[in-house]
């Protein structure tokens, strides 16, 4: 299973325990409210754990693609016929500003990276 869907399922058990959380609150059963409290922090600290892993993937992989020797921004026209540039570019990696990569690089433009002049 891959991190965001690790990180899906967790964030729905911590709702599921929110809601039925509530529902002891409000009848009053103290030993559920203390069980429920535990296990919402248990999967609170999993999710942390979860999204500290995803930025360390995202890291690792942003300085590999900033290690490669060329990059640039690409022009509009080279954006729209994308295919035709991959063909032409060996080992070209294009990164989109809005993609969590994108984010993580602090893009503000897509980019292209390989490991020859384009």
């Amino acid at each position: 299973m891959n991190l965001k869907q690790e990180l899906q399922q967790l964030n729905d058990k911590v709702d599921k325990f929110r809601r039925k959380l509530a529902a002891a609150e409000q009848r009053g059963d103290d030993v559920v409210i203390a069980q429920f409290k535990r296990e919402i922090a248990a999967v609170t600290k999993q999710i942390a754990s979860v999204k500290g892993q995803q930025t360390r993937l995202l890291n690792k992989q942003g300085s590999d693609i900033k290690d490669l020797p060329f990059h640039r921004a690409l022009t509009k026209a080279e954006q729209a016929d994308m295919g035709k540039l991959k063909k032409s570019v060996k080992g070209l990696v294009v990164i989109h500003p809005m993609t969590a990569i994108g984010r993580e690089m602090r893009l503000t433009e897509v980019t292209g990276y390989a490991p020859e002049k384009f």
